[in-house]
């Protein structure tokens, strides 16, 4: 039952700082390590990208005390620390996912500021592996019953919560300053969708690390004594003004959210993997020849349609960025069918504007299913159809992929995954030690065990 003499963020802030690592099934614990893993390697693999290279720039240019690491070396401000670990695993766009009917989000987000906040406070794994846990139940919980894309807002609006309420359980806060920390960060950080429409900016990869900053930043606020609304989510123009009611009971809840997310296999957009597994089986049957391709044909989900293939958020042909080639579908499916693979390689700029990717895109149609989106999001349906100029058809179908919760990656898939991004920045030695320290994380004693493995990752390719 919830106390009727709390607010709603403080109820929140209470079921925050009753989180223990213990509450969590053996499962949960184990796929929660996964995508640590998985978040350290993707970025490792983004640290020579320009982005990360202008973040580093920008960071020496502001300084900073020095309490917290920057994953390939130097050490920052907490806040700067969070945006700079956060844009790392985030600009590649090959990070976790969560799905619910109205929202999709990426938990892992949160975890630049979860990360920074541990080793601020000097937490134990345990703690940081808990506080983790907290920032994928309080996002993928506000996402279920309070989406705001429909109304034009990003998913980066409930991720404020969850941001600032798991920094603050990282620091060791009190109810209170958790609850302060979660209603300023929330009520600074209303985000507008135009991000993800359109011709993409860098902004597409940077709004979350934003995110991220901000609660580390208010969490530390909190921690001084400053307060937030306490009314941000039922008081008067709070929150569901802009979310529209909903009933969320935090003492009912777990910290299970984990096991429902999913992580990419391909570096794509999240609605894309069904149909890029369905080209790459497509692309190895006998008989199939890209350079011959007459007409691609797919059948999807509306929300993939919607975001990705050129429904409501705008055309996905006009390609030129990584931003754009990402989040374009017919453009992943023209690299798919060509290359075999839809890797960090693929969004080298030669390779996004090459005439053989830019033509083939212009022959995919796209088309929505009433009856695939009903399916969404227990199953991401797919229905594929390639057929070359002599008329020869291949067809392939997908509903699910390896990395999907009805297939989750288990630990070797997750190691395999992330030797695979960080093998140019680390040798196997370093690689060994990152993965096992993460493994064990809820048997190390002090976080920065595992920071200061990632202080010796290099950020350029060896």
């Amino acid at each position: 039952m919830t106390d009727a003499h709390r607010t709603e963020v403080q109820q929140m802030a209470d079921f925050v700082a009753a989180a223990d690592l213990s509450q969590m099934s053996e499962e949960a614990v184990e796929q929660l390590k996964i995508r640590v893993l998985d978040t350290i390697g993707v970025g490792i693999g983004a640290l020579d990208s320009d982005v990360l290279q202008a973040i580093r720039s920008l960071i020496e240019d502001l300084g900073g005390n020095g309490a917290a690491t920057l994953i390939g070396g130097g050490k920052t401000a907490a806040n700067l620390a969070a945006f700079h670990n956060s844009a790392a695993s985030r600009y590649l766009d090959f990070m976790d996912a969560y799905l619910a009917k109205g929202e999709t989000n990426h938990p892992t987000d949160n975890m630049g500021a979860v990360l920074a906040a541990a080793e601020v406070a000097d937490a134990s794994g345990r703690d940081f592996l808990t506080a983790f846990a907290v920032a994928y139940q309080v996002h993928t919980r506000l996402s279920d019953v309070a989406p705001v894309r429909a109304r034009g807002f990003d998913h980066t609006t409930q991720g404020a919560f969850a941001a600032g309420a798991s920094a603050a359980k990282a620091l060791g806060l009190d109810a209170d300053q958790i609850a302060n920390a979660a209603a300023m960060t929330g009520t600074a950080n209303v985000a507008l969708r135009v991000t993800r429409t359109g011709n993409l900016s860098h902004w597409k990869g940077l709004a979350y690390p934003h995110v991220a900053k901000e609660g580390m930043f208010y969490a530390l606020f909190a921690a001084k004594g400053m307060t937030g609304p306490e009314e941000v989510f039922e008081g008067n123009k709070g929150f569901k003004a802009l979310a529209g009611d909903y009933e969320l009971d935090w003492s009912a809840e777990d910290l299970e959210s984990v096991t429902r997310s999913i992580i990419k296999k391909y570096n794509a957009e999240i609605h894309s993997q069904s149909a890029l597994d369905a080209a790459a089986k497509i692309r190895a049957e006998e008989g199939f020849d890209a350079s011959r391709i007459a007409e691609v044909r797919l059948t999807t989900f509306d929300v993939a349609y919607s975001i990705i293939g050129g429904g409501e958020e705008g055309d996905k042909r006009n390609i030129r960025t990584k931003e754009e080639a990402d989040h374009s579908l017919p453009w992943m499916l023209a690299a798919m069918l060509l290359d075999g693979e839809l890797t960090p390689r693929q969004y080298a700029p030669e390779r996004i504007v090459a005439e053989d990717v830019q033509t083939l895109m212009g022959k995919v149609t796209i088309t929505p299913d009433d009856g695939f989106s009903d399916r969404f999001p227990d199953e991401m349906p797919a229905d594929l159809t390639v057929v070359l100029d002599d008329g020869t058809e291949f067809h392939a179908v997908e509903s699910a992929y390896d990395g999907f919760h009805s297939q989750p990656l288990d630990w070797a898939g997750a190691r395999a995954k992330f030797d695979s991004l960080a093998a140019p920045f680390a040798d196997q030695a370093l690689r060994d030690e990152i993965a096992d320290t993460v493994h064990r994380l809820d048997e190390v004693a002090r976080i920065t065990e595992l920071t200061e493995l990632l202080a010796q990752v290099s950020v350029t390719r060896s």
